[in-house]
């Protein structure tokens, strides 16, 4: 029996281009309220604070709002950052769907941009639990891969989950999670979260998904948001709304069954207990 198995409704998924789901009845405050192409950022009114972190310019200090828990962990992790001989700078926090609107119209009709550019009312901004920053040493070159490779940006990608961050969108995930890897865009989602999403090298949708799987809605090619060229066939949750991995030998394959869909198992590492099923643990 294979020991340590990790369930990520993939199926086949890495011989498409792009996959989505819905997740119906979120609640807006939730700290893992997921928002893409799919699915919508909370239209609720939030309470916001300035984190006490230098913005890329004075000027812009207003964009820099968070939801207080997010806040308080991004300053921690600035704080930390420093010590470690590192600056790191805020540029865009909270946006609003009118703020969002703005963006699109200037940018989002441009074919390059489907990738990079929400939709109003579909950017994680929307949620107050998002931020883009810049570090010190890529100060004024914008948001560009380049910051990946930064001292700052290195250092983030590294220690981010252990106050509560993640990478929103990674190198190499676009067919997941619609977007463009974006090194300078990190996602609160709190510590436990972060630190097993890290642990498993997951997106936050594969994330999602093992969590509340017995929640997700796929979606066929032509229910999905945006003109993305997605995959032809998306994967269905069983009729029973079963999310449970089915133990047993898989042989030397690392493909199984999850939920009635094909998934596919990571091997070699400790499944956090939140994630284990009851015949896992």
């Amino acid at each position: 029996m294979l020991q340590s198995l990790v369930g990520v409704f993939l199926g086949f998924a890495m011989a498409f281009q792009s996959w989505g789901f819905i997740m119906p009845h979120q609640n807006p405050m939730d700290t893992l309220i997921l928002v893409n192409k799919q699915n919508k950022a909370p239209s609720v009114p939030l309470m916001l604070v300035k984190p006490n972190v230098d913005p890329v310019e004075e000027k812009i200090s207003e964009n820099i709002y968070m939801r207080p828990d997010a806040a308080a962990a991004l300053e921690k992790m600035f704080e930390a950052a420093e010590k470690d001989g590192l600056k790191l700078y805020a540029r865009s926090g909270y946006r609003s769907y009118s703020t969002q609107k703005a963006i699109y119209d200037r940018k989002g009709r441009q074919e390059s941009a489907i990738t990079s550019v929400a939709k109003p009312g579909y950017s994680e901004h929307q949620t107050g639990l998002a931020m883009d920053f810049e570090g010190a040493s890529t100060l004024g070159m914008g948001l560009t891969e380049a910051i990946a490779d930064s001292p700052e940006g290195i250092w983030v990608a590294e220690h981010c989950w252990e106050y509560g961050f993640i990478i929103r969108y990674p190198k190499d995930k676009g067919y997941i999670t619609g977007y463009i890897y974006e090194p300078w865009h990190v996602r609160y989602v709190g510590v436990q979260a972060s630190t097993e999403i890290n642990a498993l090298d997951v997106t936050f949708e594969e994330y999602i998904v093992m969590k509340r799987g017995e929640r997700v809605v796929y979606l066929e090619q032509e229910e999905m948001i945006g003109e993305e060229n997605f995959a032809d066939n998306v994967f269905s949750v069983s009729d029973d709304g079963s999310d449970a991995v089915q133990s047993g030998d898989t042989g030397s394959g690392s493909y199984g069954k999850r939920g009635g869909s094909t998934a596919v198992y990571r091997e070699g590492m400790e499944l956090p207990d939140s994630l284990r099923t009851a015949q896992d643990k």
